[in-house]
């Protein structure tokens, strides 16, 4: 039988919370990567950023925040330091000024083939499994978001 929200308990405990649990699944995720990335000499961040780059490369620094749920005061040092690396190249727009566009270098393409991961079997999940709770996951993200925007 499923109780009611008004039933559950005064006082949940920490492992109770479903955000402690998405929080440290992600800290989780974190010492997965941690030995990988190290090697590169990336952060989760900027690994991130050059796989979205990989999606859709030459786009614009707004859009590519808006795809990795960043700020752009957050994004750009990031960015900066990818390119010092010399793994993307950051551009005015020509055709409008006001923005600024970045790709991927050539060493950026190759990076993101060392860095491929595959996650499934360290999950202990089948394929269809993690493809399920994958998409469930985006769904909860973005529930969250509407919310936190008070379209809910």
């Amino acid at each position: 039988m499923r109780t009611k929200p008004t039933e559950r308990a005064a006082d949940p405990k920490l492992g109770d919370f479903l955000c402690f649990a998405v929080y440290s699944a992600n800290l989780a995720f974190g010492k997965v990567y941690r030995p990988i990335l190290d090697e590169l000499g990336l952060t989760y961040t900027q690994y991130v950023t050059v796989v979205a780059l990989c999606e859709e490369d030459d786009q614009t620094v707004s859009g590519l925040g808006e795809k990795l749920f960043l700020e752009s005061n957050t994004l750009t040092p990031i960015l900066k330091k990818l390119e010092a690396m010399g793994y993307v190249e950051r551009a005015r727009d020509p055709e409008d000024e006001r923005q600024v566009r970045v790709r991927l270098t050539r060493s950026g393409r190759r990076l993101r083939e060392k860095a491929n991961v595959d996650l499934g079997d360290v999950c202990g999940l089948t394929p269809k499994e993690f493809a399920r709770l994958q998409k469930e996951i985006v769904a909860l993200r973005d529930h969250l978001l509407k919310s936190a925007r008070g379209e809910d």
